[in-house]
C-alpha cells in the first residue's frame, strides 16, 4: 500500500499529450490520476500504459470517424472513453489524429492523515463478483477495474478534457528506473499483436495486467524488453 505525505504540487495539462504516443505511454508511468470524491481524492499510479496508431490496424481510429470514436479525432489530452470487457476504458488522445495512450493499470494511494479512507471507498465501487472486499493490490488491475475504482464513467468523462478539482494528473516527480516494453494485450490476430507498445512499470509488475516476468516461455529480447529511461 502507498501513501503520499502531501498531495503533489504540480498538474499535469493537455499540452503534455502533444507527443508521440509512445513517448505519451512512457511518461504517463509513474504519474498520478486523480479524481474527486467530496472533500478528498481516490487516486492511483499509473503503472501500465498502451500506444496506439491511426496507422496500425489494432487501434479503433484506423475502423473510420464515427460518434463513439469522436474523442479520437480532437486535440490532444482529450479523453477518450468506451466500454470494454464490461466496463469503462480510458485513453487520451495524443499528437496525431487518431493516436492515443490507454491506461491500462494503476496502484492505488492515498493521502497519508487524511481522515477520510478513500481505499476503501475505491473498494466499494469495486467489490468482487460475490460483493467480498477487493484486495487493494487488485483495485486497479486492468483497464476497467482502475476506472470502476475511481469511479470514471464513459458517459461522464468521453470527448472531455482534464478538469481541475475534477479529473487531474499529478507528477510528484516519480519515474520508474526500469520500464519493460512488450506486446499488448487483447489484440485479435492479425491486427498488429507484435508490435511492442506495451509499457509496464518494473517496480509494479506484479500488478500490472500480466507480468510479462512470469509468462511461461516469454524470453528476454524476444516477447519483451526492459528500457533503462
Amino acid at each position: 500500500m502507498e501513501h503520499l505525505k502531501q498531495l503533489p504540487g504540480k498538474s499535469i495539462d493537455s499540452s503534455f499529450f502533444d507527443r508521440e504516443p509512445l513517448h505519451v505511454a512512457k511518461s504517463l508511468l509513474g504519474k498520478i490520476i486523480a479524481v474527486r470524491h467530496s472533500t478528498s481524492w481516490l487516486m492511483a499510479r499509473i503503472i501500465e500504459t498502451e500506444a496506439y496508431y491511426r496507422r496500425e490496424k489494432a487501434s479503433h481510429s484506423s475502423l473510420g470517424f464515427t460518434e463513439k470514436r469522436r474523442a479520437l479525432f480532437m486535440p490532444p489530452g482529450t479523453i477518450y472513453m468506451y466500454y470494454a470487457r464490461g466496463g469503462d476504458s480510458l485513453n487520451f488522445s495524443c499528437r496525431g489524429e487518431g493516436n492515443a495512450v490507454l491506461i491500462k493499470s494503476g496502484y492505488p494511494i492515498s493521502l497519508k492523515g487524511d481522515g477520510i479512507d478513500t481505499l476503501s471507498i475505491m473498494q466499494s465501487n469495486n467489490p468482487n463478483r460475490n460483493g467480498s472486499r477487493r484486495s487493494i493490490t487488485k483495485l486497479c488491475t486492468g483497464q476497467t477495474l482502475l476506472c470502476k475504482s475511481l469511479n470514471l464513467k464513459v458517459s461522464e468523462w468521453d470527448s472531455k478534457q482534464l478538469t481541475p478539482h475534477s479529473l487531474e494528473l499529478w507528477d510528484d516527480t516519480y519515474f520508474p528506473e526500469k520500464i519493460i516494453q512488450t506486446k499488448r494485450l487483447g489484440i485479435p490476430h492479425g491486427r498488429d499483436t507484435h508490435l511492442p507498445y506495451r509499457f509496464i512499470d518494473l517496480h509494479y509488475a506484479d500488478f500490472c495486467t500480466k507480468n510479462p516476468l512470469r509468462v511461461r516461455n516469454f524470453q528476454m529480447g524476444l516477447d519483451y524488453t526492459i528500457l533503462q529511461p
